[in-house]
């Protein structure tokens, strides 16, 4: 498929002034394909006689084009293009008929049958450019139209869509019309979904999932509801444009790619955020989270949205902050800084470190495939992270009125970075414009490190920088609380601006000095000698979870350097995260844990020892839960517990029994994760599998199943799940995922040795069939991460110099091997 490039949306862009589409789709015609007619009138600027360009469409079957009344031939059709030749200056209609094929990878018009009971599903996602997949259309965010759709749906469904939808008879349904929006905010959910609706504000509001989920979504209905209710109001008072659709709707979709999309008026969620097992208080936490960001691109994207895609952390980034800002405003659930400073913002500090790492604010996107390598932590996280250290110089006050002059500025148009700093800078007299260039065109971590000079009551600190980015930062002074051993108490917390004029002095010899408390910028921290001993000691004697937080972000970091030994982690780990209360920081650092340093940063040979310290970590954590009082740190305790297993014994007495004693019981999450470790140690077989299925044939148990069945430690089932994965284009994208996510195991390295090699020649040729969003999934979830030796190394550099791997592909092995590269360094700096 041709890509559009920067330079031919400009044209166009210049050339058409779009106008309307009438989509009309016919969801009847069978499991394979749609029906697509859509109608768009358009007017030709200028005052030449004629001139070209095109319109995108990706049919199964283009029946009939017609410009002006006039027939064009549909075998004039290249690739994904369509000429429109001669155009005279004025209006214009054109007509295109075509079938369109569903999809089973999460792109254009997803098709899904619930394994539980048979029903059908379609939804849309068409970012950014799959809009080709379903309608024919103008596919640049620029050429904003006012859109009517109309949709035949099978008896007993109900079809979504941006505006509110009415059933006119005989399956078919009109939803209203929209004001101006980019084609690739369109969207349509149709099925026989389960609804919850409400009103707000005079808006109808919605929550819709699967029927087989229904019981699961009513549960927590009031909760996601008054999240929706609460961040909504929390916008209008922030925000002095109200609200731009005539509804909101939120749909729990199946096997959904990405997190959620910021349709108007129909946001849609992958449906696991529809808890059918036990969850934690971070897992509600991020789900409201996810709500508000999505929200915040009502304004942010929708009602404002970028002229092309080098802009698209305009969206991102401002829906992140806002997301975590507004959750922690509006919501009961204050704390969302810390999770994000242990989660988000690491995902971030790993990218900027990549020969992939990019601006914030890249100025060279040259096409729509480029634009799509830039969904990724620094976009998001880092992005967010700017913007935060933004409001810190800024002030909110002049942020927000800078965000509101944009809003009034450029409403149902389109905007561009320069836009958006012009009108933070109407707000306020410091110079933005110098801030954007420093923080938003350049690339990599900044690092700050603290020196303390002087005598013992007279002492002062400098905070040296690895990098060229401004800093306004916190530093947080701790003593030894005499009254209570490894305790920290807070003796100060300065404001510092990056780089110093001239030392700043602190008194007497702090226990501990903390760069960045408060994680208010975005660097790398380190630490004088004498605060990592205090740490090392009492580091769960800090007060504040985002102060440890930013303690857990550099000792990680410090590994990932191949400054701090993973034994040292690990150790560190195993003294202080027994003693943590917060559940984002238990989660964030036994996962970084157990994924990174016992997987990869130690020696197959140090791998068992890594393992029982985890497992130890984890059963002193149950035993500590025991009184029932904290059950969502239980139960991140029990799930490690159940990854971390060396042994079968003890998690398989659990599942035979349905229970860890003193609980929980097992819920189908905890069984499936059992079950998979047990298949990993060789503890189960196929009967035991099928078994399981049986009793949740959902499609969480299919993909349970799927991961289960790769992980045996059997060449037979490994041949099986190689060529589910890489000889068949049958598996969905979540199916494919779970039986990659199973496939390789550091325990069964010998077995799957033989496997590495074939991977980069069968993922460039099933990237290359199956497209981007599988291309991403074989690069994130197939790649032989286990594997950190040279010989990995040079078959990925190999594969990238030679095989020409798709965009999506490339972007994803270049990462992986970079890791990869990073774990050897880690594991040779520490050799000895």
């Amino acid at each position: 498929m041709s890509v559009l490039t920067r330079d031919e949306a400009q044209t166009r862009s210049r050339l058409l002034d779009v106008h309307h589409y009438a989509i009309d789709l016919d969801l009847t015609r069978g499991d394979e394909t749609f029906d697509s007619r859509t109608v768009i009138r358009f007017t030709v600027r200028g005052d030449t006689d004629s001139t070209d360009t095109f319109v995108e469409v990706k049919p199964a079957e283009l029946r009939t084009v017609t410009l002006d009344g006039h027939p064009l031939d549909p075998a004039a059709l290249d690739e994904n293009r369509l000429a429109l030749k001669n155009l005279a200056p004025g209006e214009h209609e054109l007509r295109v008929d075509a079938a369109m094929r569903y999809s089973r990878t999460g792109e254009g018009m997803h098709r899904f049958t619930d394994p539980s009971d048979g029903e059908t599903y379609v939804y849309t996602q068409l970012f950014l450019d799959d809009v080709q997949r379903v309608y024919a259309a103008f596919d640049q965010p620029d050429l904003k139209a006012v859109f009517d759709l109309t949709v035949t749906a099978p008896e007993g469904w109900t079809v979504l869509a941006n505006g509110i939808t009415e059933h006119t008879g005989d399956g078919r349904w009109k939803a209203a019309t929209t004001p101006l929006i980019s084609t690739y905010l369109v969207a349509v959910a149709a099925g026989p979904w389960h609804s919850v609706r409400t009103e707000h504000r005079g808006l109808p509001f919605g929550l819709h999932c699967r029927r087989s989920l229904a019981p699961h979504l009513d549960a927590d209905a009031d909760e996601l509801l008054d999240v929706t209710r609460a961040c909504f109001d929390r916008y209008h008072e922030k925000f002095t444009e109200p609200y731009p659709f005539d509804s909101y709707d939120q749909a729990f979709v199946p096997e959904f790619n990405a997190g959620a999309m910021e349709n108007p008026g129909l946001v849609t969620f992958r449906d696991e955020f529809v808890f059918r097992s036990a969850v934690t208080d971070t897992q509600r936490q991020t789900r409201a989270m996810v709500i508000a960001h999505e929200m915040a691109h009502m304004w942010f994207g929708d009602l404002v949205t970028l002229r092309w895609w080098d802009d698209i952390w305009l969206n991102e980034s401002f829906a992140e902050y806002m997301g975590y800002q507004t959750t922690a405003e509006a919501t009961r659930f204050t704390d969302t800084w810390t999770d994000f400073g242990v989660t988000r913002k690491a995902w971030g500090y790993d990218a900027d470190q990549r020969p992939s790492t990019h601006p914030v604010a890249p100025e060279d996107v040259r096409d729509t495939a480029s634009a799509l390598l830039n969904f990724d932590g620094i976009s998001y996280a880092k992005g967010a992270s700017a913007l935060r250290q933004l409001v810190a110089w800024l002030g909110e006050k002049d942020f927000l009125a800078g965000i509101n002059i944009h809003f009034d500025r450029h409403k149902f148009a389109n905007a561009s970075l320069a836009d958006f700093i012009d009108s933070l800078a109407a707000a306020t007299d410091r110079d933005v414009h110098a801030w954007a260039d420093a923080w938003l065109r350049t690339t990599g971590v900044d690092t700050l490190t603290p020196s303390i000079t002087g005598d013992n009551g007279s002492r002062a600190l400098t905070v040296h920088r690895t990098g060229e980015r401004p800093h306004r930062i916190a530093v947080g002074l701790y003593d030894q609380d005499p009254g209570e051993e490894g305790r920290l108490t807070p003796r100060e917390r300065l404001d510092l601006d990056v780089p110093q004029a001239e030392p700043r002095p602190i008194g007497k010899l702090p226990a501990l000095v903390v760069l960045n408390d408060g994680d208010l910028s975005y660097a790398k921290i380190r630490f004088d000698a004498d605060s990592f001993r205090t740490l090392s000691d009492s580091l769960s004697g800090l007060p504040d979870p985002l102060t440890r937080a930013v303690v857990w972000n550099a000792l990680r970091d410090a590994v990932r350097d191949g400054e701090l030994p993973a034994a040292a982690y690990l150790g560190i780990a195993r003294t202080h995260l027994p003693h943590e209360t917060d559940l984002a920081l238990v989660d964030g650092v036994l996962a970084f844990a157990a994924g990174q340093v016992a997987d990869r940063y130690v020696t197959p040979e140090q791998r068992p020892a890594a393992l029982n310290t985890l497992s130890e970590l984890c059963r002193d954590l149950i035993r500590r839960t025991e009184d029932g009082d904290h059950p969502g740190l239980r139960l991140i305790a029990v799930r490690h517990r159940i990854s971390t297993a060396a042994h079968p014994d003890t998690i398989a007495a659990w599942l035979a029994d349905g229970t860890v004693p003193g609980g929980p019981e097992l819920d189908p999450e905890l069984r499936w994760r059992i079950l998979t470790r047990l298949a990993v140690l060789g503890a189960t077989d196929e009967a035991a599998i099928a078994a399981e299925l049986a009793g949740d044939p959902s499609a969480t148990g299919q993909e349970g199943a799927a991961r289960c069945r790769a992980a045996l430690p059997d060449a037979d089932a490994k041949a099986r799940a190689w060529d589910a994965m890489f000889a068949s284009d049958d598996l969905s994208n979540y199916l494919f995922t779970a039986t990659a996510q199973g496939f390789w195991q550091p325990e069964q390295a010998d077995l799957v040795r033989d496997y590495v090699p074939r991977y980069y020649t069968e993922a460039v040729a099933l990237a290359a069939r199956r497209g981007p969003a599988i291309a991403d999934a074989a690069g994130r979830w197939a790649f032989p991460a286990h594997a950190v030796d040279a010989d990995t190394l040079r078959l990925g550099r190999e594969c990238l110099a030679a095989a020409d791997p798709i965009p999506a592909l490339r972007r994803k092995l270049t990462d992986q091997l970079d890791d990869l590269a990073r774990a050897l360094r880690v594991r040779e700096a520490h050799a000895d």
